[in-house]
């Protein structure tokens, strides 16, 4: 049997750290790192104070067309193709890299975080399994994902044509009971 090296098992533990305070879920670690199970467990409740969320990864397409979360998910692509376009950042890296920078634009924008670590992730896999694609919108000329194969010619983004219930979320509810209180 092979002597395990102390210095990638450290980068491992460094890594699976890094990722649990993103918030990436044990499947995720279990995914990207080859750290056993149980030092995983250990290493979350270490990191997070508590037990993993149980439960299954995000399976469906689906998620990433409802209006919010397509204009966070094409945020994060937009931060993700870029990364991969202009340096060579490639794998999890690139993931983690374009994850940040989605963060810090959502505090930024002091915006509600919509996208996880695990579902950034899950969604790098669904384009890269071709489930997935970019669409440009004929108004605004962004880009936004789109389901694979799904025609595209036409394509009118959710900030162009915002569904008539957008931004009743109950942040924007707060708020307004946070000036109406104040008056």
């Amino acid at each position: 049997m092979r002597n395990k090296s102390v210095v990638l098992e450290a980068k491992e533990i460094r890594l699976a750290v890094e990722l649990v305070e993103l918030g990436a879920r044990l499947q995720l670690l279990e995914a990207e790192t080859n750290l056993s199970r149980e030092r995983l467990l250990k290493l979350y409740k270490e990191v997070k104070g508590e037990s993993p969320p149980k439960g299954m990864l995000p399976f469906s397409t689906d998620w990433f067309m409802t209006w919010q979360p397509n204009i966070h998910a094409s945020l994060f692509m937009a931060y993700y193709r870029f990364f991969r376009s202009h340096t060579k950042i490639r794998g999890l890296e690139l993931t983690i890299k374009a994850y940040r920078m989605y963060l810090a634009q959502i505090e930024r924008g002091n915006m509600e975080t919509v996208l996880s670590l695990t579902r950034a992730w899950t969604m790098v896999r669904f384009f890269d399994a071709n489930m997935l694609q970019m669409a440009t919108c004929s108004e605004c000329g962004g880009e936004f994902v789109a389901h694979a194969y799904d025609p595209t010619r036409g394509y009118v983004c959710g900030l162009c044509h915002m569904p008539a219930r957008a931004g009743k979320t109950r942040r924007a509810a707060e708020l307004a009971l946070a000036a109406s209180a104040a008056a």
